[in-house]
């Protein structure tokens, strides 16, 4: 897909898959599959395999391809899968070009795992990812990866293949000086978690990254749908029913941002298995705590199924 449709595209949600583990760690990709096949009967914007839900920092290269591999053939291509790529500039150059031939329309860069480049080292290691393939460059700005709004203006200069910015900071004020001062040569996305869908939406950004996908599909396409509408007194009941409880759970402990939403995807009779280290999956007793919540999500996928369906943000249809 062409980068100017991708941006036009890339309104609303993106699903986020995690990557399925068996009980001996191993990748279920035919639990990939699976889930990748239901969440496509849903209008979101794109999917993003491999990111920070999907876990890639516990998967090899191989393994990153073969999740990518698999998630572009369960799309059937019905909408646009991003996949994450990072490690190093080598690594992250010749993965690019392996997501490339696997099927990618976009990569999402996540920061180098050196955590003290200065900012000159960095704009290298995402000219060479960018240098690599013709794929757009989603650019993700995550833990210690702080840019300031110059630059950020100084990567959108340089690397002609950077699209999009994918902000994982979570500070608002600061992401509305970057979009202010770089304007609309990017275009902004936010996240860090649908926590933060408020701020978002209400700073201008034009899609999100949901982890809630996996679990309620039409819960954040809702979350989306109210955020491009401006419609602040329906996201401050979803947050408070929906949102704001579940992210609780994810912050009992380091890494359960994920754990949570496995646990989760299990109780609902999806395949998702355990994490992988360094993440440890959740205690017994937050499991029982997330149990008890997933009975109200249930009522609201049940509910916004047999009744009102949720529009697509960009018009593409109506959800299943």
């Amino acid at each position: 897909m062409a980068t100017t449709a991708l941006r036009d595209r890339f309104r609303g949600v993106f699903g986020f898959p995690v990557t399925p583990f068996r009980k001996d760690l191993s990748l279920d990709l035919e639990g990939l599959a699976r889930n990748v096949e239901a969440m496509v009967r849903h209008p979101f914007c794109a999917l993003v395999a491999a990111g920070g839900t999907g876990e890639i920092y516990s998967l090899t290269p191989d393994e990153i391809v073969e999740v990518v591999r698999v998630t572009v053939e369960a799309a059937a291509r019905s909408m646009p899968v991003v996949a994450g790529v990072g490690f190093n500039a080598a690594i992250g150059a010749a993965l690019a070009r392996r997501l490339e031939h696997a099927g990618a329309d976009c990569l999402l860069v996540l920061p180098p795992y050196y955590t003290n480049a200065p900012e000159e080292g960095l704009l290298d290691y995402y000219k060479a990812i960018g240098n690599a393939t013709s794929l757009p460059l989603m650019l993700y700005s995550r833990d210690w990866a702080v840019f300031s709004p110059r630059a950020v203006a100084r990567l959108a200069e340089r690397i002609p293949t950077l699209e999009f910015w994918k902000d994982g900071q979570g500070d608002a004020r600061k992401y509305q000086r970057i979009m202010n001062t770089v304007g609309d040569r990017l275009a902004w996305l936010g996240g860090i978690g649908d926590d933060c869908v408020p701020a978002y939406f209400a700073i201008g950004v034009q899609a999100y990254t949901s982890s809630i996908s996996n679990i309620a599909p039409r819960l954040s396409l809702a979350l989306a749908e109210a955020g491009l509408a401006r419609d602040f007194a329906r996201l401050d009941m979803l947050m408070q029913r929906y949102v704001h409880p579940l992210y609780a759970l994810r912050e009992r402990s380091r890494g359960y941002e994920v754990a949570v939403m496995k646990a989760a995807m299990e109780i609902l009779g999806m395949p998702a298995g355990p994490v992988r280290p360094p993440l440890s999956d959740c205690s017994a007793e937050v499991r029982n705590e997330v149990r008890a919540l997933m009975d109200v999500y249930r009522d609201f996928e049940e509910r916004e199924s047999g009744g009102r369906a949720v529009r697509s943000p960009i018009g593409a249809g109506r959800n299943s």
